[in-house]
C-alpha cells in the first residue's frame, strides 16, 4: 500500500478514537489530528487556541482563530495554518451554528494565519485584509514560504495549498454592524508586521489583537517596527471597558491589561537595553552577553526566538540611529 494513503488511513482511524466524527462533517483536505477545542468567549465570540512552539510544531497549528456568530452570519478572524485545520475548525464551528461563514478577516498575512483561508473562500466568505499584504502575496518571499511549508507540513500544506489574495484591502478603521454584533476593525498599519489589524466585538467587548499581543510567552518580533509595535501597545493600555482579550498566540486574556504589559515590556526592554550598547558601538554578540535576560527567560519560546529577536532589534536600532 502506498505509503502516503497508509498514513492518512491511520489518521482517520485516529481522527474516529478521538471523537471527531468525520460523518458529521465532510472533510476535503488531509484530516488534523491535533486537540483543537472551540472555546466560549462570551455570547457571540468563541476562539481555538494554538500551542506554544515553532512554526511547524502541532501540525503547524500554533496560532489562534476566533468565531463570532451574529444573526446575519459567521465571521472568523484569522484563517490557521493549514487547510486542514481551517477544516478542523469549521467542523467545531457547525456543532454551534449553521449560519454561513460570510466574511473571514485576516489581523495580518503570517503564514500560520492565513494558509487555512481557501477553506473559507471556497464557501463564498468575503477575505479582508490590511492594506499591504497585496505586495507581499505577489513577493518571491511568499512563494518561498509556502513552498517551504509544502514539504515541512506535509501532507496538511501541500500542492493543494495555495495563497488566498483578499477581496477588501482596509486602509482605514471601521465597523461593521451583523445584527445583534458590531465589529469595530483598527488598521494599525506597521507594528508586529507590514500591516496589522485588531478587531472589537460589541457589545461583548471581546478585543482580537492578532500578533500584536503574544499571551504567556515572549512575541516573534521577525521584520517587525519595534518603535510602532510598542507605541500601538502603549495606545492599547489606554482603551477601557475591554471584558476579554484574545491574542494571536496564547490563552484568552481576562486581564488585558496584564496581557498587554508582557509584550509591551519586551520590547520596551529590548529597545532600551540594545540601544544602549547600539549608542556605544558595541557588537551585536558582546552586547547581547552582557544583558541580564532574567526577566523573560523563563517564558516560553526564549530559548527558541529570544536571540532572533534581539539581534532584529539591533538592526532596527543601528538603522535608526544612522537616519538621525
Amino acid at each position: 500500500m502506498n505509503k502516503k494513503i497508509l498514513i492518512f488511513n491511520l489518521i482517520f482511524l485516529l481522527m474516529i478514537c478521538l471523537n471527531l466524527n468525520a460523518a458529521d462533517f465532510k472533510f476535503k483536505y488531509p484530516l488534523s489530528t491535533v486537540d483543537m477545542k472551540l472555546q466560549k468567549v462570551s455570547e457571540h465570540v468563541y476562539f481555538v487556541q494554538g500551542a506554544t512552539g515553532i512554526a511547524t510544531y502541532n501540525q503547524g497549528f500554533i496560532s489562534n482563530a476566533t468565531v463570532v456568530i451574529g444573526s446575519k452570519g459567521i465571521t472568523i478572524i484569522d484563517g490557521l495554518g493549514s487547510p486542514s485545520l481551517a477544516e478542523q475548525l469549521l467542523s467545531l464551528v457547525r456543532k454551534v451554528s449553521d449560519l454561513p461563514v460570510i466574511r473571514v478577516i485576516t489581523t495580518h498575512y503570517h503564514a500560520d494565519h492565513i494558509y487555512g483561508l481557501q477553506v473559507f473562500e471556497d464557501l463564498g466568505a468575503k477575505i479582508y485584509a490590511p492594506f499591504g499584504v497585496d505586495e507581499y502575496l505577489n513577493s518571491k518571499g511568499a512563494a518561498d514560504r509556502i513552498e517551504e511549508r509544502r514539504f515541512s507540513l506535509d501532507p496538511w500544506v501541500n500542492d493543494n495549498t495555495r495563497l488566498v489574495f483578499p477581496d477588501v484591502l482596509i486602509e482605514e478603521s471601521f465597523e461593521i454592524n451583523d445584527g445583534d454584533v458590531q465589529l469595530t476593525v483598527n488598521y494599525l498599519g506597521r507594528a508586529h508586521s507590514d500591516a496589522d489589524l485588531t478587531v472589537l466585538v460589541e457589545p461583548d467587548q471581546v478585543f482580537i489583537t492578532g500578533d500584536v499581543i503574544f499571551e504567556g510567552r515572549i512575541p516573534f518580533v521577525g521584520d517587525s517596527d519595534s518603535k510602532a509595535w510598542l507605541e500601538t501597545l502603549n495606545e492599547m493600555a489606554e482603551k477601557k471597558g475591554i471584558k476579554a482579550l484574545i491574542p494571536g498566540h496564547g490563552r484568552l486574556a481576562r486581564d488585558p491589561l496584564q496581557a498587554i504589559k508582557l509584550t509591551r515590556d519586551y520590547l520596551a526592554y529590548l529597545r532600551l537595553h540594545l540601544g544602549d550598547g547600539v549608542e556605544e558601538m558595541m557588537s551585536f554578540d558582546e552586547l547581547y552577553s552582557s544583558i541580564d535576560w532574567s526577566p523573560f527567560e523563563k517564558l516560553p519560546a526564549f530559548k527558541l526566538g529570544n536571540r532572533i529577536n534581539a539581534y532584529q532589534v539591533f538592526l532596527a536600532l543601528e538603522k535608526e540611529l544612522l537616519d538621525n
